[in-house]
């Protein structure tokens, strides 16, 4: 009788073993799964979006006629080339420049763009309606910018908001070097 029962205890074990086994490759596979939908999500923020606020370290850039005084228009990633393209309004002297120009991913989910200099564009929070980005400009004079952003589809939620003030917190921007787009008269998306 003690023999079929350790037989019966080692076939047991066997058993617990292959699903141990299993359920390891099984969330192997899950997290594989989940990494690729993460890598993918970037193509799905691919749209029109609005700028509401970007806050910078130097207010020069973002105040009138700054090169970072920007209306964004469009994002669209790309995630099979690793690019992402930006279409935004710029004022140049009073008028209006419409702008267009492509970043190349780097590791760790940033984008280097050349744009009045070198950058490092990073999204840091995004859902359908909000995105919350940071940049890091180094202009031709070797001057470092930090500048962050908040851009939505439709109206300002309240958590993307949230998110934006904290990085912008985090950042070191103050408060009055933050520019409110949407209270802003004077772009190329109102009236």
């Amino acid at each position: 009788m003690a023999l079929g029962h350790t037989q019966s205890r080692q076939t047991k074990d066997h058993r617990d073993k292959m699903k141990v086994l299993f359920l390891t490759l099984f969330l192997a596979v899950v997290c594989a799964a989940q990494d690729e939908e993460a890598e993918q999500s970037l193509s799905e923020l691919s749209g029109q979006w609005r700028t509401v606020y970007i806050g910078s370290t130097n207010p020069k850039k973002i105040q009138e006629n700054g090169p970072f005084r920007t209306y964004f228009r469009k994002l669209v990633f790309d995630d099979e080339k690793g690019t992402v393209d930006f279409y935004f309004y710029v004022k140049r002297n009073g008028k209006w420049k419409d702008v267009h120009v492509t970043g190349t991913k780097l590791d760790g989910g940033t984008f280097a763009v050349e744009y009045e200099g070198q950058n490092e564009f990073k999204v840091i929070s995004a859902s359908k309606t909000h995105l919350v980005a940071h940049n890091v400009n180094v202009d031709d004079d070797g001057n470092r910018t930090e500048l962050t952003g908040l851009f939505v589809k439709l109206n300002v939620e309240e958590e993307g908001l949230e998110k934006f003030r904290q990085l912008t917190e985090q950042k070191g921007i103050e408060e009055k070097n933050v520019v409110n787009f949407i209270e802003n008269e004077d772009h190329p998306h109102s009236g």
